[in-house]
């Protein structure tokens, strides 16, 4: 406890038990997630209220990278400083991460066992029913008025028919956002706090000039991360395999707006394409496997990391899964202990909020971008290139239909979006589906 701190303020450790227990148990998105870190930090330990949770978040949803584990990251910086941050940052980060670790493993070396493999089949049939209900739910969200429909659908079309690159895709939203705030995000209101204080924001009201006090230490730690990071990128620029895998997570991390989904059609296509380090099988089952276990969604591309790695051997494996940790997740804290003290400066921005606004409308055509991509490689099992000028698809071969695919992904739609079942009972329904199918012959 330091001082000027009350006696009843959470230690360390009890807040890092706090934040252990919640990364063991951060399974189904980033909404479970942050619905979760809400109920326990908010509701019932009454450590932050509800509206200094909510600005909270609104901040982490301007940076570039999963929202919930740089909410947890800034909590954490709020209450214990940078120690606070780190700790609460890697907590949430590192079960899903040694859970996604072992499934890696049983994937390369079970994944050929037909029984496996039809366990995986099922798998990436609800995978494909995942990324359409985060499709519809995002564009409820984002899609407010004509114009940011013709930019979700423009965004589509730049990437579905015409390949332009992802990060140009979102920084052209970005720019849009930017330059017609009012256009993309109306003046927000202000969130009204509710209920007696909490802890953290008496003692702010004690204390004004905590978080200024704080910044000195979180803007050293962040510059030093960010430093970090970037040597480590360029020390590893031109040395194969890993310097590939560091130099294209690296860029990731850094335009990651929108969440996991947004992102990984842009990953996909270039990792299966370009780089070859995986199939679109493979990239659909990662997927799934990365939807069972704690922590951000975007730890599957820690799954695509551990495969590039996979065809020099284990340990090449393991390294380049633990590379691709680190080039994803360190600009995380970094963004939030340079970005953190300001935090009311940066919400009051308009400019900020509209680009926001714009890049969430353009992620609406960027994960309708990967439903597709992800449902001609599992529906079809052939595909032919189709140009005209700049215009470039691929389209299906009738014939080569798979019926049972397309009978597993839509019944797994039903059931998320119809039945409402959870996102665990339906990967493990449609595994298991995917089991008898393939037994009986389908």
């Amino acid at each position: 406890m330091r001082d000027g701190e009350p006696s009843s303020y959470p230690s360390l450790g009890k807040t890092a038990r706090l934040w252990w227990r919640i990364g063991c148990l951060s399974f189904g998105g980033p909404a479970a997630q942050i619905a979760l870190m809400h109920r326990e930090v908010v509701e019932e330990q009454r450590w932050v209220g509800e509206a200094r949770f909510l600005h909270a978040l609104n901040f982490c949803m301007l940076l570039p990278g999963p929202e919930a584990q740089q909410l947890a990251t800034y909590l954490g910086w709020l209450m214990h400083g940078v120690r606070g941050g780190l700790l609460a940052g890697l907590l949430f980060i590192l079960p899903g991460a040694a859970v996604m670790l072992a499934l890696s493993f049983l994937y390369v070396t079970l994944g050929r066992v037909p029984a496996v493999e039809a366990l995986f089949f099922g798998l990436q049939c609800a995978v494909l029913a995942l990324v359409v209900e985060a499709l519809l739910k995002v564009a409820r969200r984002a899609l407010h008025g004509t114009l940011a429909l013709l930019l979700a659908l423009g965004a589509f079309l730049a990437l579905f028919a015409f390949n332009l690159p992802f990060p140009l895709v979102v920084g052209t939203a970005m720019l849009l956002g930017a330059a017609f705030p009012a256009t993309f995000a109306p003046a927000a209101g202000a969130v009204s706090a509710s209920g007696p204080p909490a802890m953290i924001d008496r003692l702010l009201a004690e204390e004004p000039g905590r978080p200024q006090r704080m910044a000195r230490s979180a803007r050293r730690t962040g510059l030093a991360v960010l430093a970090l990071w970037a040597w480590s990128v360029a020390l590893l620029m031109g040395t194969g395999l890993f310097g590939d895998v560091a130099w294209f997570f690296a860029r990731m991390a850094v335009v990651t707006f929108g969440g996991a989904y947004a992102v990984l059609a842009y990953v996909a296509q270039e990792a299966v394409e370009h780089y070859g380090w995986l199939s679109a099988e493979a990239m659909l089952a990662g997927l799934g496997l990365a939807e069972t276990t704690p922590g951000p969604l975007i730890l599957v591309l820690q799954f695509v990391g551990f495969l590039a790695g996979w065809q020099q051997g284990p340990v090449s494996a393991v390294a380049a899964a633990l590379l691709t940790l680190w080039v994803t997740f360190a600009p995380c804290f970094a963004w939030i202990f340079l970005g953190a003290p300001f935090i009311e400066r940066l919400h009051a921005m308009p400019r900020l909020r509209g680009a926001l606004a714009a890049v969430t409308a353009a992620v609406v055509g960027v994960i309708a971008n990967l439903a597709a991509w992800f449902a001609l490689r599992l529906i079809f099992t052939e595909r032919t290139p189709w140009q005209a000028g700049p215009l470039r698809l691929e389209l299906p071969v009738p014939a080569s239909l798979d019926l049972a695919a397309l009978g597993l992904a839509v019944l797994a739609g039903i059931a998320l979006l119809g039945l409402r079942m959870g996102v665990a009972k339906v990967l493990a329904l449609a595994a298991l589906a995917g089991l008898a199918l393939r037994l009986a012959g389908g």
